[in-house]
């Protein structure tokens, strides 16, 4: 990946780099290229986003994805990763991921795992090889465990759940791809696999909307993933989510929306003024610099030195993405 170098002043960039963001300026997002001068004499701007989590192929944007797109190029975020999560939704995340000049994971999310079949999993391995040249294809994923719905905690589908997490992490390691890791209630199961089942050259990755302690992101971490945070550390009471954003190594930090999923706090409404006819509004990857300006206050950067650092652990986290973004 192109190294990103971040001085005292925050806006040092290396000649590398230097060359990406001037591909950038020559890629189609004039939007978010626009500033002052860098060192080459490019005219470019440090608020550059990646939104490595949201699920565009939901029935929330069905009427108007294309202006959700636009609205997200216009906030400075230039790509999204949109993660399937399950059979059935494989072709709607590669279409889309294609018509909007995006990137996609394939994978079964632990949520779909009561309706899934077994031959999903061939489905999946079939799915993954046909799709190998494709550029697009950054990751497996969603994929994960979820200890939270209590349905998911029971025999036999805590072991059924179990049985499809592992089975494409394999998938992931023959393939030699990434994962976007599904995090509820079930991080050291996640890790056990992990370590159990980790390729040759290690692992690489999100581990996506995380929440858990300390330790355990610190053990995500070495395995080689990356942490994504998203709306939820905009909520105050969220206090450990917060702390945490504000003192991991900020290098092992990704940024989200989850879309249309984990609402930012300026979007949510409780169950009392949904009850009386408000309703919940919808997240979008627009809402990601929003998210972003919080987390940046947490940690007392910049915002262009936070969109700096993002962007560089996203294309850590999913290599191919570079390809994609440096056209």
């Amino acid at each position: 990946m192109h190294r990103i170098t971040i001085q005292s002043s925050l806006h040092a960039i290396t000649a590398s780099s230097q060359e990406w963001w001037r591909r950038m300026v020559f890629c189609g997002f004039p939007a978010v290229c626009s500033g002052p001068a860098n060192p080459a004499g490019i005219m470019v701007s440090m608020t550059f986003w990646i939104d490595t989590h949201c699920h565009l192929d939901a029935n929330e944007f069905s009427a108007d994805v294309a202006a959700v797109r636009a609205r997200a190029a216009a906030s400075g975020v230039a790509h999204c990763v949109l993660p399937a999560v399950r059979v059935a939704n494989f072709e709607a995340v590669r279409l889309l991921a294609h018509e909007f000049s995006f990137s996609y994971g394939l994978g079964i999310h632990p949520l779909c795992v009561p309706a899934a079949k077994e031959t999903d999993l061939q489905t999946l391995d079939e799915e993954l090889t046909r799709r190998k040249a494709d550029p697009r294809l950054v990751a497996v994923g969603e994929i994960g465990l979820d200890y939270f719905v209590p349905v998911l905690t029971e025999s036999p589908m805590r072991e059924r759940q179990e049985h499809f997490y592992r089975e494409q992490l394999k998938l992931a390691r023959k393939h030699g791809l990434p994962v976007i890791l599904h995090v509820r209630r079930s991080a050291d199961k996640l890790l056990k696999h992990l370590r159990e089942l980790a390729p040759m050259g290690g692992w690489s990755g999100i581990a996506h909307a995380f929440n858990g302690s300390a330790q355990q992101a610190m053990e995500f971490i070495k395995l080689g993933f990356k942490l994504g945070f998203g709306g939820a550390l905009t909520f105050e009471p969220a206090r450990q989510l917060r702390r945490l954003a504000a003192e991991l190594p900020l290098e092992a930090l990704v940024l989200e929306t989850d879309s249309p999923d984990m609402a930012p706090q300026w979007l949510y409404t409780t169950v009392a003024q949904r009850a009386a006819g408000q309703p919940q509004g919808r997240n979008e990857p627009g809402q990601l610099p929003r998210i972003a300006q919080q987390l940046a206050s947490l940690r007392g950067i910049s915002f262009e030195a936070l969109a700096l650092v993002t962007t560089a652990n996203a294309l850590q986290a999913l290599p191919k993405v570079k390809g994609l973004i440096a056209c």
